[in-house]
């Protein structure tokens, strides 16, 4: 481990736990749904006798417990084949044809290629000894798709079960009960006409049964899921799912809609004259405020506009590439 790591780099902070038993599954669960403190999983595995090691912050231990204590409900798979050593650091050769080709003669791979960036995205793009790896909802499809695929020589390939697109960080909640770096999937009514913010990036309020209320944010990188969220009135049904960094936002990965809560005219609060910020509803009747400046409007000032984009009910994802590895697939979302 110390000859391979690339210590010096920041956030590299490589971790080594062995054990003779199982680990506690809830370690898993924390790790990937909430935030784990080192400490108190250096005292489990303290407890269970492992054997631990690492070098630098003591982070990764968080990691390598997590992954002895997965339970594997539900697993996909990898094929990921290695370069031969002298080749680490150089470009990598890799046919995107032979990728397309292994997708069609091999439907159960998945998250290949993304056709809007043009993106391959079986190879990484950082000098590691990767070549590359196939993803795949069965172990027979994953190794029988390296053949397939044109390359530079393959040094050796290895097959891993993984937790990637099980959505296992992904758990119902109410919106009082996110917190900083957790994960969640929540049904409620948009509560507000969505905004677009700089870049490209879409953000809208929704209420759940409760009546609390957080802000959702769709990122022009996902590609779709902010023209999704572009097309929401207020009173839509939806249900999102993603996660919450530092600040409160909940950072979307995916967005259900359910049921569109109003099919006539939908009615539009003012532009702020001098901010050209779009002004929001302050409640029934009340009339509307600049949320940058705090200049109000009158209730008349709002206006009338039919729904010009569609409310089209079901799932929808990510572009490929802007997907989390343990984001769900669409048919399991």
């Amino acid at each position: 481990m110390r000859d391979r790591a690339s210590v010096g780099e920041a956030g590299t902070d490589p971790a080594f736990v062995a054990t003779e038993g199982p680990l506690p599954p809830a370690l898993y669960w924390g790790a990937v749904r909430e935030v784990l403190a080192p400490g108190a999983v250096r005292a489990v595995l303290a407890a269970a006798g492992a054997d631990v090691r690492w070098m630098g912050e003591d982070r990764g231990v968080v990691g390598a417990a997590a992954a002895i204590a997965w339970p594997a409900r539900t697993q996909t798979w990898e094929a990921i084949a290695y370069r031969t050593p002298d080749r680490w650091g150089t470009p990598r050769d890799v046919s995107a044809a032979s990728v397309a080709r292994a997708e069609r003669a091999l439907p159960r791979v998945f998250l290949c290629r993304d056709p809007a960036t043009r993106r391959l995205l079986v190879a990484p793009h950082t000098p590691c000894p990767i070549l590359f790896g196939v993803r795949a909802t069965d172990a027979r499809s994953a190794r029988r798709a390296v053949p397939v695929i044109r390359s530079e020589p393959v040094d050796r390939w290895v097959l891993f079960a993984t937790n990637q697109a099980t959505g296992d960080h992904l758990v119902r909640r109410e919106v009082r009960d996110l917190r900083p770096y957790t994960s969640a999937r929540i049904r409620g009514i948009v509560a507000a006409t969505p905004e677009t913010r700089a870049g490209g990036h879409m953000r809208f309020a929704l209420r759940d049964r409760s009546g609390a209320t957080v802000d959702c944010l769709a990122f022009e990188p996902t590609k779709t899921l902010p023209r999704v969220a572009a097309s929401l009135r207020p009173g839509d049904r939806v249900e999102v799912w993603g996660s919450r960094g530092r600040e409160p936002p909940l950072r979307l990965e995916g967005i259900r809609l359910v049921a569109p809560g109003r099919l006539g005219p939908s009615v539009r609060g003012p532009t702020c004259p001098g901010c050209r910020r779009a002004a929001r509803s302050m409640g029934r009747a009340r009339g509307y405020r600049c949320p940058r400046c705090g200049a109000r409007f009158p209730p008349e000032r709002a206006t009338s506009e039919p729904r010009r984009v569609p409310f089209v009910v079901g799932v929808h994802h990510p572009t490929p590439s802007a997907r989390r590895h343990l984001a769900p697939l669409p048919a399991a979302a």
